[in-house]
C-alpha cells in the first residue's frame, strides 16, 4: 500500500485527504481553517487530524502533495519581492508591450547590450561589465533577479552568461526566461520571469514551513507541489519555478475529480464560496490553455489547466432588481459573509434586522451589514470621505450600513471602500437561501430567515414586492444560482468547442432555452445538451448541481469526498513536462536546431530533426526526473512546415519538436 497525504489551502479551509495510491482508496479526509497570515498553522492542523485518523506510524507516509493559492493570490495581489528585471538587447519600448511597466512598478530595470537574432546568431555582443556593475548596484535593493534575453528561446548564451554572473556577484536567486517558455515574445517571457523572481522567497516560506511541519510530525517523505496544469514538481524543483504553482489549486480539484468519479472525460464545476471554477477533463488530465495562464490581468507564459472561472458561489451576495417593470434577483460576482455566520459570531445582527422589519418602509441597505479590515489603521491615501467612514467603522466594529451611510454620496464611499478590501460585507447569500429551504443549517437559521423577508419586500420600478414571502425569496435565490451555474456551463462548454467565449450568456434566446422548458404546444422548441458527462465538485456540490443537471437534462456525478477534491488530486498527481525544441534554415542548405546549450547547424534536414528529437528526448527525460519522476514515459509531437514548390521539391521552413515526459512520482 502507497500512501499518501494531499493537501489544498483554500479560501476559507486548507483540506487534507489521505490515499492508498495504488489501491485507489481514500482512507481519510480533514479541514482546518486556512491561516492567511502564516498558512503553515492551517496546514499543519489538517495534517494533524489526517494523522489522527491514521491507524498506523507517519513512516508509512511515502509523499506528501501541496496544492496551493498562495503564487495565485500573490500575483493577483501584487505581492512578493523586489526584483531586479536585466533586459538584454531590448529598448525601452520593450516595457510598453505585454504589460510589462505595469509589472515592473517600482522594481529597478536595467537595458544590457546583447541578444540574438531569430535565427539564433549575435544581434551584439553581451556587455558583461555593464550587467557586473549593474548588479552590484542592485544587490542591497531586491531579493531576486530576472533575465530575459531576445530571442533567447533561439540562443539562451547570453541569459546562461548573465546567470553565472549574477550568481557569482550578490548570490541571490535568478530567473533566466528560456527556463520557463520556449516561446517567442520577449516581453512575456520577462513578465514571466519577473512574477517567478518575485514569487521565490514566498514559496520558498511555505515550502520550509511545511517541510518543518513534516519534520515534527515524524514524515520523512518527500513533499511535492502541484503546478498550475496539474502534475506534480518535487519541491526544490518547485522553489526555483513558483510561477508554474499559479492556478494548482483548480488544476488540483480537476485531478481528483479524474479520481474520484473514476472517468477520464467530462466537464468539471467546483463550486466554491466565491467563484464556480469550470474545465474539461480529457482523457484523465485537463485540458491546458496553450497561449499559457491569465492570472492577476497578465497573460502569461505559464502553462496551465485552461480553467474559466465565474462569480457565481454559495457566498455570493444577493440583491433585488430596483428598476423596471419585473421583479427579479442579482447574484455576485461580489462576495459576502453569509448573514447566518455573521450571526453565529455577532448575534446582535438579528436585532439589528428585526428592528429594519419593524419599519413600514423598506431601504436599500436592509440586512446588510459591514465590518472593518484595517489591521494597520486607516491609509492615508482615501479621499477626505472614504476616510471619514473608514474611521467611524474602525471605531464602531460591525455595523449596518444604514447607521454608517446616510446619503448616497456615503453609499458610494462604502461601495469603494468594499471593492478595495477594506471592508468586508455581510449579506443575503445562497447559503442564507439554503438555511431557509432547510437546505443547510449549519449557521443560525433565525438570522437567515430575517435577511429573506427584508430582501422579500424590497420594490420594483413599479412599487411591486420581489416576493411574497421569506420562503418563495428563497427558492428564487437557489434557482437563480442554478440557472446562472447552466449557463455558465454551456458557455465554457462551447468555448472549449471553439465557438467564442459568452456565446450562451450574451443570448437571451439561449438563456430561455435553459430556464424555460418548452411545453407541448410550442411552435418552436429550442433546447441544448451536453454531449459529456458532468461532475460537480465542492462542498454545497451535492445541493446545488442535482438542479443544474435538471436544467441541462444530462446525467450527474457527485463523487464521493467531493467537498476535499483539491486535496485528492494534490495526491494523485504525477509528474510531467514538456520540452520544444525549434529547428529553422537561417540560409539554404543549412539547417538550426536550437538546443538549450546553443544553436547547432546541419547540412541535410533529416539530420537536424534527429538531433532535435534526441534532444528533447533527453531534455523532457531529464526534467522529468529532476521534478520528482521515478520511471519516465515519453510522448513526441511534430510540427514540420514544408512548402511544395513547382520544382517537385519541398521547401523547409520551420519545424517543432515536443516531448512530453510523464512519470510516478
Amino acid at each position: 500500500m502507497t500512501l499518501v497525504i494531499g493537501l489544498d489551502t483554500g479560501g476559507t479551509y486548507t483540506d487534507a485527504a489521505l490515499l492508498d495510491a495504488v489501491g485507489g482508496r481514500v482512507l481519510a479526509t480533514g479541514k482546518a481553517l486556512t491561516t492567511r497570515d502564516d498558512l503553515s498553522i492551517g496546514l499543519g492542523g489538517a495534517i494533524a487530524k489526517i494523522l489522527q485518523a491514521f491507524d498506523g506510524p507517519a513512516s508509512e507516509i511515502g509523499m506528501v502533495s501541496l496544492s496551493t493559492t498562495l503564487a495565485t493570490n500573490a500575483v493577483v495581489e501584487g505581492v512578493g519581492g523586489r526584483v531586479g528585471l536585466f533586459m538584454i538587447g531590448f529598448d525601452e519600448k520593450a516595457l510598453e508591450r505585454a504589460d510589462l511597466a505595469r509589472a515592473i512598478g517600482q522594481d529597478p530595470v536595467q537595458f544590457i547590450a546583447g541578444g540574438h537574432r531569430a535565427d539564433g546568431g549575435q544581434q551584439d555582443p553581451f556587455d558583461s561589465a555593464a550587467l557586473t556593475n549593474a548588479a552590484a548596484a542592485m544587490a542591497a535593493d531586491v531579493s531576486a533577479f530576472a533575465v530575459a534575453g531576445h530571442f533567447a528561446t533561439r540562443n539562451p548564451a547570453h541569459e546562461i552568461a548573465a546567470l553565472d554572473i549574477l550568481r557569482e556577484t550578490t548570490g541571490l536567486p535568478v530567473t533566466c526566461s528560456h527556463e520557463l517558455s520556449s516561446a517567442l515574445g520577449g516581453p512575456r517571457r520577462a513578465l514571466t520571469a519577473v512574477l517567478n523572481a518575485r514569487l521565490i522567497n514566498l514559496l520558498e516560506r511555505l515550502i520550509t514551513a511545511t517541510e518543518t511541519i513534516m519534520t515534527q510530525q515524524g514524515l520523512a517523505c518527500p513533499l511535492m507541489v502541484v503546478k498550475g496544469d496539474g502534475s506534480l514538481l518535487e519541491s526544490g524543483f518547485a522553489r526555483t519555478r513558483p510561477v508554474e504553482t499559479v492556478l494548482s489549486g483548480p488544476a488540483a480539484s480537476l485531478s481528483g475529480a479524474a479520481f474520484l468519479a473514476g472517468t477520464d472525460s467530462a466537464l468539471v464545476a467546483d463550486i466554491g464560496g466565491t467563484t464556480t471554477d469550470i474545465a474539461f477533463l480529457h482523457n484523465g488530465a485537463p485540458r491546458l490553455k496553450s497561449e499559457g495562464a491569465i492570472v492577476g490581468g497578465w497573460q502569461t507564459m505559464v502553462e496551465a489547466a485552461e480553467i474559466r472561472t465565474c462569480g457565481l458561489g454559495g457566498d455570493s451576495e444577493v440583491t433585488h432588481v430596483a428598476r423596471g417593470r419585473l421583479s427579479g434577483l442579482n447574484l455576485g460576482p461580489r462576495r459576502a459573509v453569509p448573514l447566518a455566520l455573521m450571526a453565529n459570531i455577532h448575534p446582535q445582527i438579528k436585532q439589528q434586522m428585526q428592528a429594519q422589519l419593524d419599519l413600514p418602509v423598506p431601504t436599500i441597505t436592509d440586512g446588510r451589514f459591514v465590518f472593518p479590515i484595517m489591521p494597520d489603521g486607516v491609509p492615508n491615501w482615501l479621499t477626505r470621505s472614504e476616510a471619514r467612514l473608514a474611521e467611524k467603522a474602525l471605531a464602531s466594529g460591525p455595523s449596518a450600513i444604514t447607521d454608517l451611510a446616510a446619503t448616497q454620496l456615503a453609499l458610494g464611499a462604502v461601495d469603494r471602500l468594499i471593492s478595495r478590501g477594506l471592508l468586508g460585507l455581510a449579506a443575503f447569500t445562497p447559503t442564507d437561501a439554503a438555511h431557509v429551504t432547510g437546505d443547510f443549517n449549519e449557521f443560525d437559521s433565525d438570522a437567515a430567515w430575517l435577511g429573506a423577508k427584508l430582501i422579500a419586500r424590497q420594490r420594483n420600478g413599479l412599487g411591486t414586492a420581489t416576493a411574497p414571502d421569506a420562503q418563495q425569496l428563497a427558492s428564487m435565490t437557489l434557482a437563480k444560482l442554478h440557472q446562472q451555474s447552466a449557463i455558465a456551463l454551456m458557455d465554457a462548454a462551447l468555448a472549449h468547442q471553439g465557438a467564442g467565449e459568452n456565446m450562451v450568456s450574451q443570448n437571451p434566446l439561449l438563456i430561455n432555452s435553459i430556464i424555460k422548458k418548452p411545453v407541448d404546444d410550442s411552435l418552436v422548441s429550442i433546447s441544448m445538451r451536453l454531449g459529456t458527462k458532468l461532475a460537480a465538485l465542492g462542498a454545497s456540490a451535492a445541493t446545488h448541481y442535482p438542479h443544474v443537471a435538471g436544467l441541462l437534462n444530462i446525467d450527474l456525478a457527485v463523487p464521493p469526498h467531493a467537498e476535499v477534491a483539491g486535496a485528492v488530486g494534490a495526491a494523485v498527481g504525477s509528474v510531467r513536462q514538456r520540452v520544444m525544441i525549434t529547428v529553422t534554415q537561417p540560409t539554404e542548405g543549412k539547417f538550426r536546431v536550437h538546443l538549450p546549450q546553443g544553436p547547432a547547424d546541419f547540412g541535410i534536414m533529416d539530420e537536424a530533426l534527429d538531433q532535435a528529437r534526441a534532444a528533447a528526448t533527453q531534455l523532457a527525460t531529464s526534467r522529468a526526473l529532476s521534478a520528482g519522476a521515478t520511471t519516465v514515459t515519453i510522448e513526441m509531437t511534430e510540427d514540420i512546415k514544408l512548402v511544395p514548390l513547382a520544382s517537385n521539391k519541398d521547401m523547409f521552413i520551420e519545424a517543432t519538436i515536443q516531448a512530453a515526459a510523464t512519470g510516478t512520482p
